[in-house]
């Protein structure tokens, strides 16, 4: 079955893809703050002159984050579609997805302080 969304050009396609960044910038508090964090981590990383391997490490974790983040929305879109009501199962699915990305934050806040604060002591020195 052919659907209008099968049809699509690459150009389209991106679009498509701006649209669901957009849509969870504008409803997603969270968003908005991990990429604000992300802003400041790379501004931290660009003034403290990180190596590029710690460049690499830096842009992946904000990545990983900020897609865990719009998966996150995707998952909860979809179950608010199957229901409106209190579903036990429906709690459980936004609660882990939710927690991925928490998890992948704690991680990246961890692999953050690694990297930036033996570099923010030299600097301290």
């Amino acid at each position: 079955m052919r659907t209008k969304y099968k049809d699509k050009s690459f150009l389209k396609g991106v679009g498509y893809c701006l649209e669901g960044i957009s849509y969870t910038f504008n409803n997603e508090k969270n968003f908005k703050i991990e990429i604000i964090l992300g802003i400041i981590a790379v501004l931290l990383s660009y003034l403290l002159k990180i190596s590029l391997i710690e460049w690499i490490i830096i842009v992946v974790l904000i990545t990983f984050v900020l897609v865990l983040e719009l998966l996150n929305t995707a998952f909860e879109s979809i179950v608010d579609l199957y229901t409106q009501e209190y579903n036990k199962t429906a709690k459980a699915v936004k609660d882990v997805s939710a927690a991925t990305v928490l998890v992948a934050s704690i991680f990246s806040l961890v692999v953050g302080a690694l990297i930036f604060i033996p570099k923010i002591m030299e600097v301290i020195k």
